[in-house]
């Protein structure tokens, strides 16, 4: 019988020790399985790749699924609105599901009973691996080493070093690192001070203030049902214009969040996100939907958004509500079509101007000039009769 496990391979330190510590101590040849979601520079996943193989995996296979990423998870996140605790754009969040769903091909394809992950006890992502695996594959082994192991950054450090193990990662600089083309995660250091501030070092994405540029840059939006379609007019797939955007907004300095998070695990973490992109193309997409929604949809949909997003930090993707959510999610899409004119300056996205063809946005009822069309004369009746309970609770019992 088979004794191969896929892993999901980062090629960071606890990945990359995992490797060894699965052999050492369970058995397995490991399939090293590296997902390109917009992480890595070009060339770098060919580097990540090998590291697979030097730190001693049997293979080491990398997909390319920065389009999948953007099309099946990202799109349905801007249509929602999605952020946890009204900040965080659900940057590993959302990746987690598609990473499982690679790493469950990958075992059928190579014939691995197990897959495996390099979360800890206290993470999130354990959660989100698990129980997608749960949902798309019941029956796969899950093996989670480092949690098990329970080893410190620094202890396993030591252990890679003691090894020859190669690793990115040194002492001086213990920051853990997750990123796709959704953005950017920093843990670890002196970020577990949440009284600090985060050394300039963390960041790769989003420029400085008093190096951002002293001009505001204009950028246009076009949304299809809800999707971003193309940037200042030059049609783009998802992917190529979320990155586009995240690069532009990214030079003045937009999409910084520090915020200390509620985990699912019930700890609080502090947490930095460099999310340029997601940050601008959100608030493009939510004002947009103030102009094409009607009032009683735009309501509702707001009220269900911080529950979608828990869904997903909670790593319920693959559940009956979170597809049921999906639907309404889409129908209330369908007319969300249009431009959103975004100005980008010093650390800030905002809305500039905004149109659309199916807007409900109607000068002449909204105007006060002469070509005002609202018939002034209906009011009188309305005011009354929208009043009329609380005047009636007045006369009985408006004591307060």
């Amino acid at each position: 019988m088979s004794n191969r496990l896929v892993l999901a391979y980062s090629g960071g330190l606890d990945t990359s020790v995992a490797i060894q510590w699965l052999a050492e101590n369970k058995g397995y040849e490991v399939v090293a399985c590296a997902i390109d979601i917009g992480q890595a520079a070009p060339g770098e996943m060919d580097r990540v790749r090998q590291r697979g193989l030097d730190c001693g995996a049997v293979e080491s296979v990398v997909i390319d699924a920065k389009n999948e990423f953007a099309d099946d998870f990202v799109g349905p996140a801007i249509a929602a609105n999605a952020l946890y605790m009204g900040k965080y754009p659900l940057v590993s969040a959302l990746s987690r599901p598609l990473i499982t769903r690679h790493l469950v091909r990958v075992a059928g394809d190579t014939g691995a009973t197990a897959i495996g992950h390099g979360c800890t006890g206290k993470g999130n992502d354990q959660v989100r691996f698990e129980v997608t695996a749960m949902a798309i594959a019941p029956d796969l082994t899950v093996e989670a080493p480092i949690r098990e192991w329970g080893l410190s950054r620094d202890a396993a450090i030591e252990w890679a070093n003691e090894r020859g193990i190669p690793i990115p990662v040194k002492k001086a600089t213990p920051y853990s690192i997750d990123e796709n083309l959704w953005g950017r995660t920093a843990e670890c250091g002196i970020l577990e001070d949440p009284w600090e501030s985060p050394p300039e070092e963390v960041f790769e994405r989003s420029a400085p203030l008093g190096r951002a540029p002293d001009d505001v840059e204009e950028l246009t939006l076009t949304f299809d049902r809800g999707r971003p379609v193309a940037v200042d007019g030059r049609e783009l797939d998802l992917a190529a214009l979320v990155t586009e955007v995240d690069r532009r907004a990214g030079a003045h300095g937009v999409g910084r969040i520090d915020m200390l998070e509620d985990r699912l695990v019930g700890i609080k973490s502090r947490e930095i996100y460099e999310c340029p992109g997601a940050v601008t193309i959100l608030n493009a997409h939510r004002d947009l939907e103030d102009l094409c929604l009607e009032q009683e949809l735009a309501q509702e949909k707001r009220g269900l958004e911080g529950r979608y997003a828990q869904l997903i930090y909670n790593g319920l993707w693959f559940t009956p509500l979170k597809r049921a959510l999906d639907a309404f999610i889409d129908t209330s899409q369908v007319y969300v079509d249009g431009d959103v004119r975004m100005a980008l300056y010093k650390g800030s996205a905002w809305v500039a101007g905004r149109r659309s063809s199916q807007g409900l946005y109607e000068h002449d009822l909204a105007t006060y000039d002469a070509s005002d069309q609202f018939d002034h004369t209906q009011s009188e009746g309305f005011v009354k009769l929208w009043g009329l309970p609380t005047k009636v609770w007045a006369r009985r019992q408006g004591n307060l």
